[in-house]
């Protein structure tokens, strides 16, 4: 589950989920939603791997949707889904997305950055969650 709110002249995301991988999962999918507003026309058409390295769930996360922007940014890419696996190294997330078609989807907010104000990622007795603010 993720949850958007507005933050002075910034959006936040708060996600919940039941493991971290899904925690990244579902904040993915909160950008996308971001991004594009309705990220159910978002086609599942190009498949594309992201790996990010470390250890620390917040810099994980952090890292996972600063490549997520990227990809955005400079190949107009929308990610329609994300698996996100651990690996030895950090993290790996096989997405499926197809690029920003102006016919087909609206750029409902542009994400300049994910920020590190307010970052936080913990897991408490019910799973885990992060509260993310984006920089509009």
């Amino acid at each position: 589950m993720h949850q958007i709110f507005d933050h002075t002249a910034d959006l936040g995301l708060r996600v919940r989920a039941e493991s971290f991988e899904h925690l990244c999962e579902e904040a993915v999918a909160g950008l996308t939603e971001v991004i594009a507003g309705d990220a159910a026309a978002v086609r599942p058409a190009v498949a594309e791997t992201i790996s990010v390295t470390g250890d620390d769930p917040v810099w994980l996360l952090f890292d996972l949707l600063s490549e997520i922007l990227a990809a955005f940014e400079l190949r107009r890419t929308l990610v329609a889904e994300c698996r996100v696996s651990r690996t030895a190294t950090g993290l790996r997330a096989d997405c499926r997305g197809e690029p920003f078609d102006p016919a087909r989807h609206q750029l409902a907010h542009e994400v300049k950055a994910i920020t590190q104000h307010e970052l936080d990622v913990h897991q408490h007795a019910a799973g885990w969650e992060a509260t993310l603010i984006l920089d509009i």
